[in-house]
């Protein structure tokens, strides 16, 4: 098989977890010299909740991008919506290009979610503020129901709680994260303001791979992923070229020994070989030409931004011959599982000059 080689716009990664203190400083390198745009979740302990705890918060991701950050590396910042959140905070933050958007999470949701909402349309008024901003929302897209099924659980929150917002403030940008399920392609398909990103392991595993033959704790993650027949429908879309779907790695890291323990972490840490898992699924199914949008064009287009003038050469290699390291560790020390290893030892990327 003969090496391929490849020329993209730069990409953007609009949906990823950095954590704070030594995670931060251990995994937002490998981010910032990847991605153009990197949309950061505002879940941290306390929560990202106003225009300057969200401004402090992206100065000490730059503090650590590292020494091979892209020169065009932009943290972009969204806020914690809650109880806690000021809407004329959150607009006067926005004036300043500090704050983009807000993040929604039902409480319980997830990773740090405790302080969540119980209800999304509860927040009619910010969400209407937001909408006449022209700021948009970023939907955790999950209930929490128990009497719902984990697999479900998607699908029951899109009819139940962000539909009716949808229909009720359609000015409103909305983007379904991390898509796991048809209930959310279907969504943003059927509605010209709404988005979905789209993580590299939503699209490339299934819940045999979680399940069979032991239980994998390290592809655990919330949505959970789902069924192969979810699988193949979101990497249909994915390869497409619909413009509505764009990448969000959704790479959220935890110590090995919050995902080796009684009760596992969601999360997964995908950061160092986002691009490489990806490339691969594309090459796979044929769809190569299809990559730069789904990677580098479609969300920047969804979100108004422009699109990157600068390029990166990716390069499949003709046998794999390369070991990637699986694991990385913080400055005190703790592990850190990496994911799509296997793809890089396959595909290697390099930045091209302007």
């Amino acid at each position: 098989m003969n090496e391929i080689t490849l020329d993209i716009a730069a990409p953007d990664d609009w949906h990823v977890h950095l954590r704070d203190d030594e995670m931060l400083d251990a995994v937002a390198p490998y981010t910032a010299s990847t991605f153009r745009h990197a949309v950061v979740m505002p879940n941290l302990r306390p929560p990202v909740t106003s225009t300057a705890a969200a401004a402090a918060y992206r100065d000490r991701i730059l503090a650590a991008a590292g020494p091979d950050a892209r020169a065009d590396f932009t943290p972009v910042m969204v806020l914690y919506l809650n109880d806690d959140l000021d809407v004329a905070d959150m607009l006067a933050g926005a004036a300043d290009g500090v704050v983009f958007g807000a993040k929604y999470y039902p409480a319980g949701a997830t990773t740090n979610s405790a302080a969540g909402g119980s209800s999304l349309l509860g927040f009619r008024s910010t969400l209407e503020a937001m909408a006449g901003a022209g700021l948009p929302l970023l939907v955790h897209a999950e209930s929490t129901d128990p009497g719902i099924d984990l697999f479900d659980r998607e699908a029951h929150f899109i009819e139940h709680q962000l539909l009716p917002v949808v229909e009720a403030i359609p000015e409103l940008r909305v983007t379904v994260e991390h898509i796991s399920t048809r209930a959310g392609l279907d969504i943003v398909r059927e509605h010209a303001q709404v988005g979905g990103s789209i993580t590299p392991h939503h699209l490339t595993c299934d819940r045999t791979d979680l399940l069979a033959n032991g239980m994998r704790p390290h592809l655990y993650c919330k949505p959970v992923i789902n069924s192969a027949e979810e699988r193949i429908a979101i990497a249909e879309a994915a390869t497409s070229g619909d413009p509505s779907f764009f990448y969000g790695t959704d790479s959220a890291p935890h110590p090995l020994s919050a995902k080796e323990a009684d009760k596992v972490a969601a999360g997964i840490f995908n950061a160092p070989y986002a691009l490489e898992v990806v490339a691969e699924l594309f090459h796979e199914l044929g769809a190569l030409d299809q990559l730069e949008g789904f990677v580098s064009h479609h969300g920047a287009d969804h979100y108004g931004v422009a699109r990157a003038s600068a390029k990166v050469r990716l390069t499949r290699r003709a046998d794999a011959d390369v070991e990637p390291t699986d694991a990385l560790f913080t400055a005190d020390g703790t592990e850190v599982r990496i994911f799509g290893a296997e793809a890089a030892a396959r595909w290697s990327w390099e930045p091209l000059a302007d």
